[in-house]
């Protein structure tokens, strides 16, 4: 199974305000000398960011890698790259043609962080539980909740009883009779939402299994998940305009169609069927005759 062996600069820059002291200023030199680091031991790390190399090996936990030697890796792709265009600033006032420009630089790059993000391993174990699932509930506060209702009406299409909930009291209702054939997939992207922590927390201990879409790193949303997903975000459009989850938003959707695709190849001849009856009633409704 391949994995990927880009995105430890990605994840450095994601995890870095969430590091103890010790392990931020590691990141903070990794990120400033990446060309050094990747010759350096754990010693050499410990001693060039006057840490130690206990740090070092704590940090890559905290990064959630294997070790020093896969984050090497990663780095090592990542600056065989070709430069690419870093998150702008919008400013207040600023003409629309680079607004444009900018939020357009800004949602692709979101994408390509979150591409080279993916463990593909971890991608096979949520596509495994989608597929196996008899039912899929999706789960989201906010602008999260409109990702969850993108899901549902994805995977609808593979005639599988599928929900969406942005709200405690109607989820609440539905995860109290969820059994371990269901599949709870929490939506978040700080990973910090009570509520939809609350949910997979009530539907892990029922049995069911969980499946988390959030910001790289761990948190109480994570920490009920089975399988954690992760997305990239962590130069989100600036503050005055955080609260729209621009570049995040696509970030999430992006994830969301990598799952769909994946499981609907996996299921190509079921799903071509259910496709064509889809189709048909759709041809119906809108008074056509259909074939055969």
């Amino acid at each position: 199974m391949k994995n990927s062996l880009t995105g430890g600069l990605v994840i450095l820059n994601e995890m870095k305000d969430k590091l103890p002291p010790s392990e931020k200023k590691i990141a903070e030199f990794i990120l400033d000398q990446p060309h050094e680091a990747i010759h350096c031991t754990a010693t050499q790390l410990g001693e060039l960011s006057s840490t130690s190399s206990a740090a070092v090996i704590r940090l890559c936990k905290s990064l959630g890698l294997k070790g020093l030697q896969e984050l090497k890796l990663r780095i090592s792709g990542d600056l065989q790259k070709k430069p690419e265009a870093r998150y702008r600033d919008i400013q207040p006032g600023e003409p629309s043609d680079s607004i444009v420009e900018k939020i357009t630089s800004n949602s692709l790059q979101a994408i390509r962080e979150t591409t080279e993000m993916v463990d593909y391993r971890t991608l096979s174990e949520a596509v495994k539980l989608l597929n196996e699932a008899g039912s899929i509930h999706f789960f989201g506060v906010g602008a999260s909740g409109i990702i969850a209702q993108d899901a549902q009406q994805k995977f609808l299409r593979m005639n599988k009883p599928t929900s969406a909930f942005t709200d405690m009291h109607n989820a609440a209702m539905n995860i109290a009779n969820v059994t371990e054939n269901d599949v709870i997939f929490g939506i978040s992207f700080s990973g910090e939402t009570y509520e939809t922590a609350k949910i997979m927390e009530i539907a892990k201990k029922k049995g069911a299994r969980t499946i988390s879409l959030t910001r790289y790193g761990q948190s109480p949303v994570t920490e009920h998940a089975d399988v954690s997903l992760y997305i990239s975000a962590s130069r989100e459009i600036p503050a005055p305009f955080r609260s729209g989850a621009t570049s995040s938003r696509l970030a999430q959707l992006h994830m969301i169609d990598i799952l769909f695709v994946n499981v609907v190849t996996e299921q190509w001849d079921k799903a071509s069927e259910y496709f064509h009856e889809i189709t048909d009633v759709m041809d119906l409704l809108k008074g056509k005759k259909t074939k055969g």
